[in-house]
């Protein structure tokens, strides 16, 4: 029994805080945002910022960005069970599950039975990889605004800070 919860392990989020506004939010300006001390809020309140500004760019394709990282995760690794998606794209297994399933009903991935009974391989069908290839030019729209307001030096400088503040997180 670890912290009083049987059968739980540690898990880690990580968000990520960048002060901009997305599309739809004009009437939102950045300095009505509240000074909010705590880490967490501030990444919490980013997430939903810059999520915002993926969805609206792939809303055209059908996907969320929750789905396109998800395809391109899998993709990249080839196939994976849950717990290694889990773990690699530092999602919560509720979260993953709810995706996927929406993944495999629409056909865009696969499920085949793994080495036991219970573990599920989960790999990218033809679909999924035309889904996000057709999607891939929406995401790069959404990543170019991100980088216009940024600038090449805050780009590269956000990416630097939040891998450091992803292993922080996991490490702490």
């Amino acid at each position: 029994m670890k912290d009083g919860n049987p059968g739980l392990t540690k898990q880690y989020n990580m968000y990520i805080h960048l002060p901009m506004r997305a599309k739809g939010s004009e009437d939102q300006p950045a300095a009505a945002l509240f000074d909010v001390p705590c880490a967490c809020q501030n990444l919490r309140r980013a997430t939903r910022v810059v999520t915002r500004i993926y969805d609206q760019e792939l809303r055209r394709t059908g996907l969320e960005i929750t789905q396109f990282g998800l395809l391109t995760a899998l993709a990249k690794v080839g196939e994976a069970n849950q717990k290694r998606l889990s773990a690699g794209l530092a999602m919560d297994s509720t979260t993953l599950t709810r995706t996927l399933r929406l993944l495999l009903k629409q056909g865009w991935v696969r499920a085949r039975r793994g080495k036991d009974r219970r573990e599920r391989l989960f790999s990218l069908t033809a679909a999924g990889s035309q889904q996000m290839a057709m999607a891939q030019p929406h995401w790069k729209q959404a990543e170019q605004r991100l980088r216009r307001e940024l600038g090449d030096a805050g780009w590269k400088s956000m990416k630097q800070t939040v891998s450091r503040l992803t292993e922080a997180a996991m490490a702490a």
